[in-house]
């Protein structure tokens, strides 16, 4: 069954169309919009860099009240047990944004791992179909470039499926486009993605 990738479902906030929500990100939103459930109030958000978690985090500390930790991984590990600690004194909501959740993330202070571990842990996926299609779709129109839903459906069946290699795609085709002074089409998407090294095939074959 398809899905549709739709805003942020919490009250009407102006920067909540920036985060879009599909099955591939769905588990992260909801454990931060249920933060009352939390077994402790701090809770680990991770995902792949430009995957919008920075953002999902600004959104759920507008909204909560909460407090967010971004690069935990670059912060002392002390300074971030205190942190931890006072969320709990103050019952006031944590969320720790890090590349990879403990153990991956190498914690050296006994009491923070003990901690973190006990955190609910949120996780921002590769985007699915859904998302990749509406990141596209958005990311195109931004540039004010006209591409066509064949268009997109083609790109979303070859390209990586990560948030920045999709910035990247979008970015050559931009460039691309403006070199050729063409609109974008099918052909010059295979031609102007193989050169850039982003799709697999040979130049000459494009």
């Amino acid at each position: 069954m398809s899905q549709m990738a739709l805003p942020l479902g919490w009250p009407a906030d102006p920067r909540d169309d920036a985060f879009l929500v599909t099955p591939s990100n769905a588990q992260a939103v909801q454990l931060l919009e249920r933060w009352g459930n939390w077994p402790v109030r701090t809770a680990i958000l991770t995902g792949p860099r430009r995957s919008g978690r920075s953002l999902l985090a600004r959104i759920f500390a507008a909204k909560s009240g909460g407090m967010i930790v971004d690069d935990a991984e670059r912060v002392d590990e002390t300074d971030l047990f205190h942190l931890w600690n006072r969320a709990q004194e103050e019952r006031r909501p944590l969320v720790i944004v890090a590349d990879q959740p403990p153990p991956i993330w190498s914690v050296t202070l006994p009491d923070l791992r003990t901690r973190l571990a006990a955190s609910p842990h949120g996780e921002l996926h590769p985007p699915d179909d859904a998302l990749a299609i509406a990141l596209l779709d958005r990311l195109f129109a931004r540039r004010g470039l006209d591409a066509r839903s064949d268009l997109i459906e083609w790109l979303v069946a070859r390209i990586e499926r990560s948030h920045l290699a999709i910035e990247r795609v979008v970015d050559a085709l931009d460039q691309g486009s403006l070199e050729r002074h063409r609109r974008l089409t099918i052909p010059l998407a295979r031609i102007t993605l193989i050169q850039a090294g982003l799709i697999p095939g040979k130049a000459e074959d494009a």
